[in-house]
């Protein structure tokens, strides 16, 4: 049965309002606050814009449907000024005041393993974007992830450039920092089962302004298709642009960053023709092509994956605090995890025991700036 528009937000407004637990709502004030630990300064203070405003659309719908608990939900935004350092002070930050009854953390996996420590520590659910699969796999039972994990995104980009593009001489490309490092790992690995191993292995350090020898090493090597990993959209427009003035033509699968909003404004054409794992993908379904149409309403400008996890955090937190009925957070643990079929942004939820909800990837093609949907590839081992 088809998933229509209207049936995903009534899907969503059922599962957050539930009414009948309201009564055992054990939280104390006027609101339920949900802290946010977000980029509001420092290179990704972009990106961190739509995704504070992807977290405040979700919390628009949450209150509109009943709110959490039958209070209203307060989102409480703490600048982790793009860095290790300034996460672990934001986060020190919300954790200081004990009404808040869960968190979001970072799409930045590098800065998720900073926050970490203090996760356990604080023993209070935070919801992650960062897609290291470590992070859900080193013992840490309050992070709960609403993205899929670079184990699948590499798969995926392995397969797809190595089965439908029919290439074989891979260049591995990424940042050397928790995340960049575990995505290259993933991608080789993938590779060399599909008995492509990788030309060229090659790192680089984040906030880089000289790609140059990077994109030498590449041509010097005679690969003839890119895979990446880059954490920041500005290293990744500095890097597009140098390689194409240096004569580098090659088809190129990225990580999800290769089609965000803020990589594609700052590469321009130099992103053109190339291919990206996203986890949201417009067309993809019909819960995703739902929350395009309220993010383009309200933002006017076209959502990506910076929006779409954050959508869904506050979606999937506040539809667990309704189950738990208590905002107790062991409870609001087993409700996470209990959460089955729930339809997402960034596609249907279903969470293990780890924290990993989402187990696929969709495959996407830059056309000329526009992002255009190929396929959506689900793992279930």
């Amino acid at each position: 049965m088809r998933l229509t528009r209207r049936d995903f937000a009534a899907g969503i407004a059922a599962g957050i309002a539930a009414p009948y637990l309201i009564k055992s709502a054990h939280a104390q004030g006027a609101t339920i606050k949900i802290g946010m630990c977000a980029p509001v300064t420092g290179p990704a203070a972009e990106s961190g814009g739509y995704a504070i405003k992807g977290a405040k659309l979700a919390l628009e719908a949450v209150n509109k449907a009943g709110g959490i608990l039958g209070k209203q939900g307060e989102l409480i935004v703490e600048d982790d000024q793009t860095t290790n350092p300034g996460i672990v002070l934001a986060f020190s930050k919300l954790a200081s005041q004990p009404d808040i009854v869960g968190f979001l953390g970072s799409i930045r996996s590098t800065q998720v393993h900073a926050m970490a420590p203090d996760v356990i520590k604080l023993g209070k659910p935070v919801m992650i974007g960062g897609t290291d699969p470590n992070l859900t796999h080193m013992g840490n039972q309050w992070l709960f992830r609403c993205r899929p994990n670079d184990s699948y995104s590499g798969r995926v980009i392995a397969e797809y450039g190595v089965t439908t593009l029919a290439k074989k001489k891979w260049a591995v490309l990424h940042s050397t920092d928790a995340f960049g490092t575990a995505g290259g790992k993933a991608l080789t690995a993938a590779l060399e089962k599909l008995g492509a191993p990788p030309v060229l292995d090659q790192g680089y350090a984040n906030q880089s302004q000289d790609f140059t020898p990077v994109v030498l090493a590449i041509k010097q090597s005679g690969a003839d298709i890119l895979g990446s990993y880059f954490t920041f959209e500005n290293d990744l427009g500095i890097f597009a642009r140098q390689l194409r003035q240096l004569g580098v033509n090659i088809p190129w699968v990225g990580s999800p960053s290769i089609v965000n909003i803020t990589a594609l404004k700052l590469a321009g054409p130099a992103l053109y023709n190339t291919y990206g794992v996203a986890d949201y993908a417009e067309d993809s379904s019909e819960g995703s092509k739902a929350f395009g149409k309220i993010y383009r309403d309200a933002v006017k400008v076209a959502p990506d994956n910076q929006s779409s996890w954050t959508f869904d955090a506050i979606n999937v937190m506040a539809q667990a605090i309704n189950k738990a009925g208590t905002t107790e957070p062991a409870k609001i643990r087993e409700a996470i995890l209990a959460i089955k079929k729930f339809p997402g942004a960034e596609g249907e939820y279903n969470f293990d025991q780890n924290g990993d909800g989402l187990h696929g990837y969709n495959i996407v093609k830059n056309e000329k700036g526009n992002i255009t949907f190929d396929k959506h590839i689900e793992f279930n081992d």
